[in-house]
């Protein structure tokens, strides 16, 4: 390095002429006087054969001393091929995002690079092509079971251990759809979010398996509010027996067990109180069945028909209505309408009211499992 020129008296007596005037202190460094009397410290550099200026500071706010350390930095940089004018531009980004973070957070806005602003980004980048509903069920997904543990943490913290135990608060409210369509989901934002530079790779990956598995056998259900409204419609369009049509039209108002809807007796239905209670044997507990408006007019047509008996829905082949009808009856005319078993099951209708009242109304979870009469099991 070549040897120092300036010295503080020097800097401090530099008068200003009429045109811009260099004090040379070696390897770069000098002293810029302006005609104005500022003086400004600025260093040259050659970085990938191209000759560059930095300015570090201003006199005598950044003394001579001072000047020689940043210039000592700068020539580090330099020197591991690093463009000290980049490393700058960067940490003024991060301080500007520093400061608009601040700002957000004072507005009660999520901060830049959180999940929940990544997320958000995505949908709306992503979901505004997708269905209404679809649209209201994912972001609804979103509000509910991740942004509250997960929306204000930093997108590169976060590990997969932290995900799972998100979503095994979802599964632990017997949910377990909805912890598959949140990993799902999580998956669909970490991509997004490595597309864009804000992850190195999706976290979600590492969680395939470790999820409890969905029964999509005897269990298969429709969620889809949409296509649920086509399965409405097509069991008031049903043209087979009145006492089958009028089971499927009650199974997703009450959302009961399929041996509970058919197994149901008069006895057990106030009408005038607009109720259904009865007792639950698979979890040895008493249940009451609100009844709405709807439940309320399909069974007074119905008791026109099979009021007489015991059962509301006595088996066809019993003239004397001493049996109950059979599950089969009831899937044929699922079948009938043209479902496959892997689409909808009886007991399907669980899983659809379920997942409706959780993700697309927003009913509280204990609300739902209560009066799906669950204990500590799923069924």
């Amino acid at each position: 390095m070549a040897k120092e020129l300036l010295t503080d008296v020097t800097v401090r007596n530099a008068k200003p002429t009429d045109k811009d005037k260099r004090l040379n202190d070696g390897s770069g460094l000098y002293l810029l006087i302006k005609p104005n009397g500022a003086k400004w410290w600025r260093f040259d550099y050659t970085i990938a054969g191209k000759r560059k200026t930095l300015s570090i500071g201003v006199y005598p706010a950044t003394g001579l001393a001072d000047a020689r350390r940043k210039a000592q930095e700068v020539r580090n940089q330099n020197a591991n091929g690093i463009d000290p004018s980049d490393t700058r531009k960067e940490a003024k980004a991060v301080q500007r995002a520093t400061i608009e973070n601040e700002k957000r957070i004072d507005a009660g806005l999520s901060a830049i690079d959180s999940f929940e602003f990544v997320a958000l980004e995505w949908y709306d980048k992503r979901m505004l092509t997708k269905s209404e509903s679809h649209q209201k069920r994912t972001l609804a997904l979103l509000k509910r079971d991740l942004f509250p543990w997960l929306g204000n943490r930093p997108m590169a913290e976060i590990k997969a251990p932290e995900l799972l135990k998100v979503l095994e608060r979802i599964e632990n409210r017997n949910a377990i759809e909805t912890a598959h369509r949140a990993l799902q989901l999580t998956g669909q934002v970490f991509r997004y979010a490595e597309s864009k530079g804000y992850v190195d790779h999706d976290i979600s990956q590492a969680l395939k398996g470790a999820l409890s598995s969905v029964d999509k056998g005897h269990f298969a259900a429709i969620t889809d509010p949409t296509q649920a409204a086509h399965l409405l419609r097509s069991i008031d369009s049903y043209s087979g027996t009145f006492s089958v049509k009028s089971a499927l039209q009650l199974a997703p108002l009450v959302f009961v067990r399929p041996s509970e809807l058919r197994l149901a007796e008069w006895g057990h239905i106030d009408l005038e109180a607009k109720e259904w209670r009865y007792f639950v044997t698979k979890t040895k507990t008493p249940h009451i069945v609100p009844l709405s408006t709807q439940a309320i007019e399909i069974l007074i047509d119905l008791h026109q028909l099979t009021g007489d008996g015991r059962f509301l829905f006595p088996n066809a082949r019993t003239p004397n209505g001493s049996r109950a009808m059979t599950d089969a009856a009831l899937t044929r005319a699922l079948r009938t309408m043209g479902l496959d078993k892997s689409e909808m099951s009886v007991h399907g209708f669980r899983a659809m009211a379920r997942t409706i009242l959780d993700e697309v109304l927003g009913f509280r979870p204990d609300f739902i499992e209560h009066q799906l009469a669950h204990s500590n099991g799923r069924a």
